[in-house]
This record gives structure tokens, sequence and C-alpha cells, in this order.
């Protein structure tokens, strides 16, 4: 049937053969698939609340099964009675199943059902413009979490990816729950967009309260230092949150740049730092600098330690005033501490930095980073 429908270029279908015959006709022996007695004559349409209209000829469908032979039934037949026996009044789902809506029409009106609304809604591409697939990356809601998207900021840009209120682009999921409508989903697919994606995050990671964004960030880190966190890691993070959350696009982000935050001392330097804070430097100028900024830090006491005050003291001056000293810049004395405090060179502010890590935690990595053992 199949390759003979191939040969006259038609559509592969069945062809009706036992659709009028007796059933006494059949041979010993069979167990039958049931097939729907579809109407051949008219039309079917689809009155779709996104795609509008939509109709076919019903010479261009054909009696699909509903019941296999084992007894088991089909898709189609399946989804229509299990929507009928929940009351399902509107059914919204991927335009891809367009197609089968005909057919579970055809269903509903031989069971003297009311057809329920439909919505087909268009389907996300990549930014290639093809089908998503995991070719282009992520595809389930919780890879999206791993890679670090809040859910209200994925929430939103799925939104706003088929469906349109003016010219709003942050929609909170209050806002999307008052306004949305299918009459403004879109027909066309969108383009999944991750740069749009990752700008939108980042909004939304900088209102996300300090408490619950360092509650999500803690679970990172601990999976990162594979052992919970003490509480003054805890404090740190919360601390710190303010400041770190400012420009972050991902919660995976955000943690990578707070890891400096609750590391174990000593604490391990990267490449770059690591060359900076080498045996050759440390032997001489720079092991100095190092051990008279932190007799100027020794002084202040705990309570003072905060990025406004610690900013405006006699730190700030000291600590300018010896690399002018040392006919260093400034810059390059920052530095030295940022890599003794955190491993990196790249950091928030290294008044805030010290803030963060409080007073003896400083201290203690400055002590670290002189010791003969780290010169080594």
């Amino acid at each position: 049937m199949r390759a003979k429908a191939r040969a006259e270029r038609r559509s592969v279908r069945y062809d009706g053969t036992w659709r009028d015959r007796d059933p006494s006709e059949a041979p010993p022996g069979v167990t039958p698939a049931i097939r729907l007695k579809a109407p051949q004559e008219g039309s079917t349409t689809i009155r779709d609340r996104v795609q509008g209209d939509v109709t076919v000829a019903n010479s261009e469908l054909d009696d699909l099964i509903i019941l296999r032979a084992d007894g088991s039934p089909t898709y189609n037949l399946s989804v229509v009675v299990d929507d009928y026996d929940m009351a399902i009044t509107h059914v919204i789902r991927g335009d891809d199943h367009l197609n089968n809506a005909f057919r579970q029409t055809q269903i509903y009106q031989a069971l003297e059902w009311p057809v329920p609304e439909f919505a087909h809604v268009p389907l996300i591409h990549g930014p290639d413009g093809t089908k998503m697939s995991k070719r282009h990356g992520a595809v389930g809601i919780d890879a999206y979490r791993d890679l670090g998207y809040l859910p209200e900021a994925l929430r939103n840009y799925l939104l706003r990816l088929g469906w349109s209120h003016g010219d709003d682009e942050i929609i909170s999921t209050e806002q999307a729950i008052a306004w949305f409508d299918l009459d403004a989903v879109g027909r066309a697919p969108a383009r999944l967009d991750f740069a749009k994606l990752d700008n939108l995050n980042a909004h939304y990671i900088r209102i996300t309260p300090d408490e619950r964004l360092s509650d999500l960030v803690a679970q990172r880190l601990e999976k990162m230092v594979c052992q919970p966190l003490s509480e003054p890691h805890h404090a740190r993070l919360w601390r710190a949150m303010p400041e770190l959350k400012l420009r972050p696009k991902t919660l995976a982000e955000l943690a990578a740049n707070a890891l400096f935050l609750v590391k174990q001392r000593p604490i391990p330097l990267d490449e770059r730092s690591a060359a900076l804070l080498s045996k050759d430097n440390l032997a001489g100028n720079l092991r100095d600098l190092l051990l008279e900024m932190a007799r100027g830090l020794e002084p202040l006491e705990a309570a003072a330690w905060d990025p406004t005050s610690l900013s405006k003291t006699q730190l700030s001056y000291t600590l300018r005033d010896l690399a002018k000293e040392r006919n260093i810049n400034f810059g390059i004395l920052a530095q030295a501490l940022r890599a003794a405090l955190t491993g990196s060179l790249a950091s928030p502010g290294i008044f805030e930095v010290m803030c963060f890590l409080g007073r003896e935690e400083t201290l203690g990595r400055i002590a670290d980073a002189v010791s003969p053992a780290a010169a080594t």
C-alpha cells in the first residue's frame, strides 16, 4: 500500500481497503486494529486561538487507527479521552501538534463530545533558526537551573519570547498572571538568544533579596569546595552580596566570584597571583610592603571593618603614603594585597574585600602570603 502510494506520488495513508467490507470477509486468525471511520467529504476546521481558523479537506485525512491489534489505544484517542475525563476546556500546546488537532476533532465529533478550544503556540528555535534540540545546548529546565538562571528570569524570558505586552520587557510573575492572554501570542517561531537571557537574568540577580541569593550561592559553593559552609562563611557571603551581585549574569558566575570568601587557608593562588607573589618578589620589596600593610591594619578594631569606614580611615592614607614613599604605583600595591587575600588579580575593590573577609581572616591571609612556605 505504501509502495503504491509512493509510486503514484500520493501521500502515504490507509487506502480504505476494509472501510466498507463485511467483517465476515476477514481472513481467519487475524486480530484486527480498530480504525475511526472518518468523514471523506467536506472539510474539518480548527478554530485556533493563535493560528486563527485552519481548514483541511477531509480527503487529506485517512481512517486513523484508534486501537491497536493488542487492544491498546493510540495517542490521538488517548489524549481525547483523557482531556474529556479531566474536563479540559483549552488545549494549549506547540504548533507541531496542529495536524493532530484535525484528527482529534474528528474523534470528539464521533463521540459527540464538545471540542475544546485549541491554541497552538509557535515553537522556540535555536540561534540558527532550526527547532530546538540538544545540539543547541541546554533544553531541559533542570539544565538551565544548573547553568545559574533564576526561575523568575527564565519565566520572564520564555513568556516574552512568544508573547508581548506593549513595550514591556521586564515582566514579573505576578504581572504575567494578571496580563497574560492567548490573543497576544505571536504566530512566528522565536529564536533563543542567550545574550538576552543573560542580561535578563543579571537584572533579576540584582533585584533578588540578598538573603535568598546568599542561600542559592552557598549551595553552589558547598559543591565547589566539597564541604558545608561554616557560619563565618555564611556571614561573609551576606556582607558581600550587595556588592558581588551587581555584575554577574548567572548564579554560576556569582558563585565563582564569591569563591575567595570560603577558601581554606592558606588559599590557593591562580597563575598570575602566584607569579606576583613569587619567591623573588617576596624576598625583597613586595614582602616588606605586605608586612607594612599588615602593621597598618592591625590597630583597626573589628567593628571598623566596613567598606565605608575602611575607605575613609587612616588605613587608606597609610597605604597610599607607603606606595609614595617606596615610589610604587598604588595600583601595584593593591594588586599584591588582592592576590594575597583572594588568590586572584580580579576581585571587588580591595577595601570591600577586606570588609567581606573581616579583620582576622584578612591578617591571616596576609601572614600566609609573606610566610617562608608561601615563597617557595
